[in-house]
């Protein structure tokens, strides 16, 4: 018996550093991949690799002891090629919903209250996505790259219709808008109303690929919209959209720790419910369905 603990006291310790190993580089590549160092990486990856064969199967003992002693070098070498990159990653790590505020989340939702109600009493169309835990660069076309903050004035100038990039969708992040013009993926559900516009399947289609939360603006009738998993809510009131808002972004946040954080991070994409609620019907002078 003693034999026996031994060894499974000398097999944990490996599997766990294999298991922690095989994670850390898993999300690594994940969060590389669609960055402009993606191509270095996979050009990085492919010539090691080469070189660690032929050296292998060709006996080259020169060439191998360099590979092994130059492996300080290439870490060095990472630091320098990827500093962007790993500044984004340590400033994503620094922005996990450990320790939330919900002030600044409140903040945050009156900006986007602010900006619909501009928009819609001219009747401009919007779309505008919330970033949450899952990157939407993943699931998007990626547009322009704005980084900026986020206040209604810029919105408003985003997307005023003689604007080169008022066509397509926004993402903000925090306090900040990452990206405008992207082309959001649409729904691909038969059930929908056809005349039911371009925006709001796009706003259903981001939501069920992401935990995003989707705001519309119709500029045919100026009605105001929201999707969140899968499920589109039209004609909603400006306080309906503050508390819907609050109830997803800010209340959720309040509890949440880490386990959380992993769980929403790594469960199933959403199934979605019912594809759309209308709440208020548009105004009748005008065609119900917008944009």
């Amino acid at each position: 018996m003693m034999p026996e603990q031994i060894q499974i006291q000398d097999l944990w310790r490996p599997a766990l550093e294999v298991l922690i190993l095989a994670v850390l580089i898993y999300y690594a590549f994940r969060f590389l991949r669609g960055t402009r160092g993606w191509p270095v990486v996979v050009g990085f990856v492919v010539v090691l690799v080469a070189l660690a064969l032929v050296t292998t199967l060709l006996k080259l003992q020169v060439l191998r002891w360099l590979l092994v002693y130059a492996s300080a070098s290439f870490a060095v070498g990472v630091l320098i090629i990827f500093q962007p990159e790993l500044r984004r990653m340590l400033a994503e790590l620094g922005n996990l919903p450990l320790f939330p505020s919900a002030h600044e989340q409140r903040e945050n939702i009156e900006v986007i209250i602010q900006t619909v109600e501009r928009l819609a009493d001219v009747k401009i169309g919007a779309l505008i996505a919330i970033e949450q835990s899952i990157q939407l660069q993943e699931v998007v076309e990626p547009g322009i790259k704005v980084d900026c903050e986020a206040t209604p004035e810029m919105l408003e100038t985003i997307f005023f219709p003689n604007n080169a990039i008022h066509d397509g969708g926004v993402i903000i992040k925090g306090d900040r808008i990452t990206q405008a013009a992207c082309i959001f993926p649409l729904t691909q559900r038969q059930d929908l109303n056809k005349s039911l516009g371009t925006r709001h399947r796009a706003a259903i289609g981001l939501s069920e690929e992401t935990d995003a939360v989707i705001v519309v603006v119709s500029e045919e009738t100026g009605m105001i919209s929201h999707a969140y998993k899968g499920q589109l809510v039209r004609g909603v009131s400006l306080e309906e959209l503050r508390a819907f808002l609050t109830s997803v972004l800010v209340q959720p946040a309040k509890s949440r720790r880490g386990i959380e954080w992993l769980r929403a991070r790594f469960s199933e994409r959403p199934k979605p419910g019912p594809a759309v609620i209308t709440k208020n019907e548009p105004r009748p002078a005008l065609k119900q369905a917008g944009r």
